[in-house]
């Protein structure tokens, strides 16, 4: 048993990639034709706003913050395609992408700013973005508004061989991976783990946490493009329901709430175990409401395992 615990300790993600095969093998059993290749490009879609709302989350925490408002800006996202660009004219990927992905990145700047320059507590500077989101979601789409054919189809479906929703996903790690081979991440990890060593090394930790927020709303906002891509109309009524999704992912998958350790890697298999529950769910006939209780207690259930027998003081005691 302590070489199991060991061994999460130093892969703070097989915890979470252990339960995303247990539950893609329990999907298999209740329907056979789950993996179907010809079903792959619809099941990546709908996977796609799990994983990238997940990853958006990621990088706050590792800065040693907390950013709960990536859900509702991909939904604001998803209802400024659809319910405005779009009507307007303005629906061509060239003009859409970069307005959209700009809108999204300067949302998550000016809550990292909120954050590292008027000091205000991670949970509640990102509690009042979200709520602002929110309500300008329903102020420009207060039903739900169908979207004319467009460039996003793609996404949902495939190019040829390659399904559209593994572009979203893939430009995102693309980006993270060249993130990698710069100073950010490191002075990122080194910032969640101690700003005051971090400080103390040379690391800017104001300018690495508000970049750190400004990374995660523009992940945010490919996760905008993803929900627009799956629903192909506006829903202002999913605020709520990815307000936590984006979290729960990122801490199942084994980052830390206090900062300092985690990654994509982890925020995947986090996000693949919440889209793999609710497909089980869904299939075996338990109510939505049952499907949130799920999703509310894996939330509890990765925090407690990150504090207790994943925690530093644990690894040493099982050294």
């Amino acid at each position: 048993m302590n070489r199991i615990l060991a061994f999460l300790q130093r892969r703070s993600w097989a915890f979470a990639c252990f339960l995303a095969a247990t539950l893609l093998a329990v999907n298999l059993i209740v329907s056979p034709s789950f993996l179907a290749p010809d079903r792959l490009p619809a099941t990546l879609a709908t996977l796609a706003p799990f994983v990238l709302v997940g990853f958006a989350s990621t990088p706050a925490l590792l800065s040693g913050g907390i950013d709960v408002s990536v859900g509702p800006l991909a939904t604001f996202i998803n209802c400024l395609f659809v319910a405005v660009l779009l009507p307007a004219g303005l629906g061509d990927w060239f003009t859409a992408i970069p307005l959209l992905l700009l809108a999204s990145a300067g949302i998550g700047t000016v809550t990292g700013l909120l954050v590292t320059v008027v000091r205000l507590h991670p949970v509640v500077a990102s509690t009042g973005v979200l709520f602002v989101l929110t309500g300008l979601a329903i102020t420009i789409s207060k039903n739900p508004v169908s979207a004319p054919p467009n460039w996003s189809d793609g996404l949902a479906g495939a190019y040829g061989w390659l399904p559209g929703a593994a572009i979203t996903m893939g430009l995102v790690v693309l980006a993270w991976f060249g993130l990698r081979r710069t100073a950010f991440v490191s002075n990122l990890l080194a910032t969640g783990e101690s700003d005051v060593s971090a400080y103390g090394s040379g690391v800017n930790v104001t300018l690495v946490r508000t970049l750190a927020y400004m990374l995660g709303g523009l992940f945010a906002g490919f996760g905008g493009i993803a929900l627009s891509a799956l629903l192909q109309s506006s829903q202002s009524s999913l605020a709520t329901t990815y307000a936590l999704l984006g979290l729960a992912a990122a801490v199942l998958g084994g980052t830390a709430l206090g900062g300092g350790k985690g990654g994509l890697l982890g925020t995947f298999f986090g996000a693949l175990v919440l889209y793999l529950m609710q497909q089980l769910l869904t299939a075996t006939g338990v109510q939505p409401s049952l499907v949130q209780f799920a999703f509310g207690l894996t939330l509890v259930v990765g925090v407690l395992l990150g504090a207790t027998l994943l925690s530093p003081r644990r690894a040493r005691s099982l050294a």
